[in-house]
């Protein structure tokens, strides 16, 4: 990169380090520099507008740059800019959040404990398995079981959740008690004439196979995305949630669903859960809680395990966990704001009609020779590419295709996320049909690109 001494992007690679990001390269390429937002647009430092597919992180719901929530958020600052919940202190913003999210959960959903990240959020979820089992006297149900290519978090424990080999490497990680099952990959895993409910059912019985293994009695819970997003937002295929589910209860392991992706309207319904009729002992969510206005999360508890943690804290004299910023008023007012706009939108009804729109723009590009299926739940769709379309071969490592689009995506002014062998899209709520429609002319053009690159090579 040839940036001038003390630009911005000089200063960023002299003084930043970045997350999930190749340290070296970034030394020689330099930042994507990002002026200014508005709507689902945001403009480069050079001026060029760019179509945000993806929400930022999957979290920017109602796009960028929101005048009523900045006057929700300074109102809040000069009224009380910070306040904690520990020791019986308490703030009006928590508890009217707390209240709004349960009214929207599912009705077994007793309490709300704020957290800051999605992250966060489900490393609590962890210690609070961890806590529930020793309060009921299953000190010895220790171990947790994630899936292969789920992502839940980047904290030790979470990381060590995470059903992703990079994100262990090197960092002697992960830790022990962790296990993984069947990422539940139709596409990719289904047998020659096996239908998804012969599939879920295998996947099932794996899980059964594993729990059975390890022994139930040291098997604590399983965590699951409703929608596997970080793995390229992988739906499940018919049946496998009532099937795992049932694994589930046969051997009274906890189901904590994370809903850090697919909570408050992205797939069609408010929650995952209530999309694939899952009954969670907990949920975690974050991202489209504040719209990724401010940094906000939650774990939701249902009542039977709530009151576990109740019975065992007045044991032990207290329940010894916190975080500073945790309930921060300012992000919970901004968070409430949030959800009284989602009322006001209708957002599930948002998501639901976009979502169709989403897959009828989409939907042409399943005859591309690299694509090889598409996947959409609601405002969430992912794309596997393939080098052969009859025998779903993939394309190789080293050729990067999927990294290429993203790309050759940016570089038509188009913002989409490349992930292994996919490519994914979560548009906000507030896109217009006339923005899908222009999404999906700029996205031909880099498959397209690539398509021609790749086959000249």
């Amino acid at each position: 990169m040839n940036a001038k001494p003390n630009s911005l992007a000089a200063r960023d690679i002299e003084y930043l380090m970045h997350p999930q990001t190749n340290l070296k390269l970034h030394r020689d390429v330099g930042p994507n520099l990002v002026d200014h937002g508005g709507g689902v647009w945001i403009t480069d430092a050079d001026g060029n507008r760019l179509l945000d597919a993806m929400s930022g992180l999957w979290c920017a719901s109602l796009g960028y740059t929101s005048a009523r929530l900045a006057r929700v958020a300074f109102e809040q600052m000069q009224k009380l800019s910070y306040g904690h919940l520990y020791k019986h202190n308490s703030h009006e913003p928590a508890i009217e959040l707390a209240e709004k999210l349960l009214e929207i959960a599912p009705p077994h959903m007793s309490k709300v404990h704020f957290q800051n990240s999605g992250s966060e959020a489900n490393d609590v979820a962890i210690k609070l398995v961890w806590y529930y089992q020793n309060a009921i006297g299953k000190p010895e149900k220790r171990k947790i079981i994630s899936r292969h290519g789920a992502y839940h978090g980047s904290s030790v424990a979470t990381v060590s959740l995470t059903g992703k080999p990079d994100m262990h490497e090197k960092f002697n990680l992960p830790l022990d008690g962790f296990l993984h099952t069947d990422c539940p990959y139709y596409f990719r895993d289904g047998g020659s004439g096996e239908s998804e409910e012969a599939y879920a059912s295998r996947l099932a019985e794996n899980l059964n196979t594993l729990i059975e293994d390890e022994g139930p009695e040291t098997v604590a819970a399983f965590f699951a995305e409703p929608v596997l997003g970080s793995a390229g937002a992988i739906s499940p295929p018919a049946t496998y949630f009532e099937k795992i589910q049932a694994v589930l209860k046969k051997h009274d392991v906890l189901f904590i669903a994370d809903e850090v992706i697919t909570g408050f309207g992205r797939t069609g319904n408010m929650w995952g859960s209530e999309t694939f009729a899952l009954m969670p002992d907990m949920m975690t969510c974050a991202k489209a809680l504040s719209a990724a206005a401010l940094p906000i999360s939650a774990v939701i508890i249902s009542d039977h395990v709530y009151e576990a943690l109740v019975a065992q804290s007045d044991r032990l004299g207290g329940y010894a966990h916190g975080h500073t910023y945790a309930g921060h008023p300012v992000s919970a007012a901004v968070a409430l704001e949030v959800q009284k706009i989602y009322e006001e939108m209708d957002v599930v009804s948002v998501a639901q009609r976009l979502g169709v729109v989403l897959e009828e723009t989409l939907a042409p590009f399943a005859d591309h020779p690299m694509v090889g299926q598409i996947d959409r739940t609601g405002m969430m769709a992912g794309m596997e590419l393939v080098a052969d379309k009859d025998t779903r071969t993939a394309f190789a490592d080293e050729l990067g295709v999927p990294a290429r689009v993203g790309r050759a995506a940016r570089e038509n002014g188009l913002i989409i996320k490349s992930i292994g062998s996919r490519i994914a899209f979560a548009p906000a709520f507030v896109t217009s049909e006339e923005e899908i429609a222009e999404f999906g002319l700029r996205l031909g053009k880099a498959l397209d690109a690539v398509h021609k690159d790749v086959c000249n090579a």
